[in-house]
């Protein structure tokens, strides 16, 4: 895999054997099938999928510091997203992102 962390990510990806990508889109495929396949949908009130999100015991947790974890966490996770945005442009558009601008792997 050092190949791979020298390239940029669609070189990567292109690099990635066909049995590999059959893996990762299989994986997820099923991943996507046991969640979405329920009666009542976790966004509607069902119960949340365990292969997502495994149980854990928050009940000794304090409510308020629960819910900024929780804030933290969604915070965390659009900021990933942002930077995925901001690689995909910067690979696309040169110059689109100036603190990426010059890096070898754009």
């Amino acid at each position: 895999f050092e190949s791979l962390s020298t390239m940029n990510p669609f070189d990567a990806w292109e690099a990635v054997p066909l049995a590999g990508k059959a893996q990762i889109i299989g994986t997820i495929f099923v991943a996507e099938l046991q969640t979405e396949s329920k009666d009542v949908h976790y966004t509607k009130g069902g119960p949340l999928p365990e292969i997502v999100f495994p149980k854990f015991d928050f009940s000794n947790i304090d409510e308020d510091i629960l819910a900024t974890k929780r804030c933290r966490e969604l915070n965390n996770g659009r900021l990933a997203m942002i930077a995925i945005m901001s690689f995909i442009a910067a690979n696309n558009i040169p110059g689109s992102v100036p603190a990426l601008a010059g890096n070898p792997a754009f």
